[in-house]
């Protein structure tokens, strides 16, 4: 019985690790950049650095932060796509995408929210 347990845990457990995925913040991804040169996706969090975005035809470009003090790292965002709803200046992110040059190219955003978060009125109203 118990190596029947311990079986089922280590398949549980190996299974679900293979399952997380963990994001690097800009300060990690800058520092290791040559790791992931061969083109690899991975997932780059932050906030979106004030006054930083810019509508392209494709998308965005914004820079992405690792925090708001001075001399935080930062990494240069092109996402193509349309941006999440709750998108915006200051707020927090979590990327999908890959290293082209100095640029990070993404196509997959998710946006940190609160709890409190309230959906737009029907009528376009803001409350």
């Amino acid at each position: 019985m118990g190596l029947v347990a311990v079986l089922a845990g280590l398949l549980f457990f190996g299974n679900l690790n293979q399952n997380l995925v963990y994001y690097l913040t800009p300060q990690e991804a800058v520092a290791q950049r040559a790791d992931f040169a061969d083109g690899r996706r991975f997932q780059l969090g932050g906030l979106v650095e004030k006054d930083s975005v810019v509508k392209t035809a494709n998308g965005l470009r914004f820079t992405l932060t690792s925090g708001t003090g001075p001399g935080s790292d930062t990494v240069a965002i092109e996402h193509h796509g349309a941006p999440a709803q709750l998108f915006q200046s200051g707020i927090g992110v979590v990327l999908e995408g890959s290293w082209r040059g100095d640029v990070f190219v993404s196509d997959t955003m998710k946006v940190k929210h609160d709890e409190n978060y309230q959906p737009p009125a029907p009528d376009g109203e803001k409350s």
